[in-house]
């Protein structure tokens, strides 16, 4: 008995045994024997999946994680092959770890797209579209242009199903691109053909169908190239066909349908393609207005026949509400009203929406009353439904593209403190580890130290300038009292004494001279009041407090121009703020700059409300955003918030932080205020 025989059999019944150099360069004979049997599809698929169990374990005794890889990569075709997709997603996994750990890129970038499609098929959506968007990440990186193009492509398929447009049609066209200069084999002409066909689609779902109609011509050349082993020819014919049709070009149409329908053994190679083109080709045909109604029925019901024969409920469907809106067409009703019935039953139970809301139209139109108003309200009630998914659906694929480059960020963050933290324990470095907190920590200190610092003499130099303030306004009043003074006591007097003087005299003369005296005296009396009135307004007092809310209103202009924020700021003039203490308005003035300052740099908010209102003698300050939000139930270890928090509790305040997920912020701050008369 040989030793490669001998270690074959260890491994088979989970023995381990020490392996010398020359055992385990025997070992890796082994595994690359049974690497292989694992590969041979000549073998049954139990002998197979024995083969690559096999391989694995005795790769993992030897721990060689590149065998493991070469092993775990064949044992998933043969779960493939098996239709076993929970074990084949789950060796897949195992394949992108070890890729990982081996820095393999390229079968990373393979495994992923595998999990890709193995979720695809499954219908698990969210894990395929990461899975290939990681794949397409990997691709690129490597300039792997073809892996590329495949993995972008599937991305657009998912997002053409998901009705995401314009995010499936840029990445066609990146696909596209990324294979443009590849030479035209049979896989990257196929490639090319699904990709224009794809575009076509999409543009035929924004109903442009000119450019609809150019991605199919497109899509028809790379056809041809590929020849008859495939019915692309026919389905890009039909496409153009279908497209013509919503443009209006019903005669064009209804030649490419009625080209289609005589290919030789259409309807024995591909029936439900043919029940297809039969539908089209009748409803073509009703359009142009130049038809026979026995001859179009007989067409209809063909393909009805057929689509029953092979139990193709799609195409059913189909047909069903072409035909129905034919007989409406033609002012049959009853006959109408009976498959569009159908037809709507049919697409509820096959779940092919689009046509279930033309039924529902349909419906709407054939029934009278209430009936007829039941399936139009329905109709509305499902329009909606499917418009909120088609958003939802186009957010969820955007935050997954976020989500993938920040797993990945966080993955490697992960991993290297998964490795240091395997140093620092086999090394005992707890001491150094102590070192470096009570150094960072003191650094921490100081640097919290110094913000304070700083804060303080902000708050000195905001007092100070208060207080100048405050001292200007006094000497402004009193410089306004003594013009006033001045006014009343001076200029007042001795216009007062001449009108008197003039009114003595005013019968000494004739009429003429009585009446210009007159004149002059009520002129005195005019410019008396009018300085009277002058008086009147500088001895009022002004209303002092409003600076305050200039300087907040500057801040918050100020810092929204800076941090690129839209804004709203609203407050109320019930506030004597020359009755507020000037540590309350400094402490106000820092929770606003503070707050913003935290929406700037972890909200990524684009809109700020903030508000300050008086309601039961507190003083209400609310400032809200439109950003990501956080969890409130963690504990948040920002500075910023701490200091906010601090800030409103040395004034006898209270603050309140609200915010989901997703969902923004809204920072509530209350503080008493006590009115004074003056």
């Amino acid at each position: 008995m040989n030793l490669k025989f001998v270690l074959l059999i260890l491994v088979y019944f989970g023995v381990s045994y020490p392996l010398t150099s020359q055992n385990k360069s025997n070992a890796v004979d082994s595994i690359e024997t049974l690497i292989q049997l694992t590969d041979d599809v000549s073998k049954s698929i139990e002998e197979r999946l024995n083969y690559g169990l096999r391989s694995i374990k005795y790769a993992k005794q030897i721990k060689n994680d590149s065998f493991e890889l070469k092993a775990q990569s064949k044992l998933m075709n043969v779960y493939f092959d098996a239709e076993d997709f929970e074990s084949y997603i789950t060796t897949n996994h195992r394949i992108v770890d070890l890729s990982a750990k081996i820095k393999d890129s390229s079968r990373l970038g393979k495994a992923h797209f595998a999990l890709g499609y193995a979720h695809q098929i499954s219908q698990q959506v969210d894990s395929a579209y990461y899975n290939y968007s990681k794949a397409a990440q990997i691709f690129g990186a490597l300039n792997n242009n073809e892996q590329l193009s495949y993995s972008l492509g599937n991305l657009s398929l998912i997002q053409n199903e998901g009705k995401d447009y314009f995010g499936a049609e840029e990445n066609s066209v990146r696909a596209l691109k990324a294979i443009e200069k590849s030479e035209n084999t049979l896989d990257i002409l196929d490639q090319k053909w699904i990709l224009n066909t794809n575009l076509g689609n999409i543009a035929h779902a924004l109903r442009n169908y000119d450019k609809a109609i150019e991605y199919h011509n497109k899509a028809l050349i790379f056809a041809e190239e590929i020849g008859k082993s495939y019915d692309y020819k026919l389905y890009s014919l039909n496409n153009i066909a279908f497209a013509k049709r919503l443009q209006g070009n019903y005669e064009e149409s209804k030649s490419i349908f009625a080209n289609l329908i005589e290919t030789k053994n259409l309807l024995k190679d591909n029936p439900s393609f043919y029940a297809l083109v039969a539908e089209n080709l009748a409803y073509s045909t009703y359009l142009t207005d130049n038809y026979n109604k026995n001859t179009i029925n007989e067409l209809f019901k063909m393909s009805y026949a057929i689509c029953d024969s092979i139990e193709d409920d799609f195409t059913k469907t189909g047909t069903v509400i072409s035909w129905a809106k034919f007989n409406k067409g033609i002012g049959e009703v009853e006959r109408a009203r009976t498959l569009a019935k159908e037809a709507y039953h049919l697409s509820k139970s096959s779940e092919t929406n689009e046509i279930l809301l033309e039924s529902m139209l349909l419906l709407s139109e054939l029934n009278d009353g209430s009936e007829g108003k039941a399936y139009l309200n329905e109709h509305i009630k499902l329009t909606d439904s499917l418009l909120q998914v088609e958003r939802n659906v186009r957010n969820k694929f955007a935050r997954i593209e976020l989500e993938t480059d920040r797993l990945e960020a966080e993955n490697e963050q992960i991993s290297r403190e998964n490795l240091y933290l395997v140093i620092l324990s086999v090394g005992l470095l707890l001491t150094a580890i102590l070192i470096y907190v009570v150094i960072s920590q003191r650094a921490k200190n100081r640097k919290l130290k110094l913000i304070q610092v700083q804060q303080k003499a902000n708050e000195d130099i905001y007092n100070l300038m208060l207080q100048q303030q405050d001292k200007v306004e006094e000497a402004r009043t009193v410089e306004k009292k003594r013009i006033s003074e001045e006014l009343h006591d001076g200029v007042l007097g001795r216009l007062f004494g001449t009108r008197l003087s003039l009114d003595s005299i005013n019968f000494k003369d004739g009429k003429e001279a009585m009446l210009n005296r007159a004149n002059y005296i009520g002129q005195l009396k005019s410019i008396e009041e009018d300085i009277r009135k002058i008086s009147h307004e500088l001895n009022t007092d002004f209303v002092s407090g409003t600076g305050f809310m200039d300087i907040v209103a500057e801040l918050i202009e100020n810092q929204t121009q800076a941090y690129r924020l839209k804004y709203d700021f609203n407050y109320t003039d019930d506030i004597s703020w020359d009755l507020v203490s000037n540590k309350t308005k400094i402490n106000l003035y820092r929770i606003i700059q503070e707050s913003m300052q935290n929406i700037y740099k972890h909200a990524n908010a684009k809109y700020i409300k903030i508000s300050i209102s008086l309601e039961n003698n507190v003083i209400c300050l609310d400032i809200i955003d439109d950003g990501k939000g956080f969890d409130t139930s963690k504990n948040r270890k920002g500075i910023g918030l701490k200091n906010m928090t601090s800030r409103v509790q040395d004034i006898g305040g209270k603050i309140e932080f609200k915010s989901q997920i997703g969902n923004g912020t809204t920072v509530n701050v209350k503080i008493p205020y006590i009115h004074q008369s003056a």
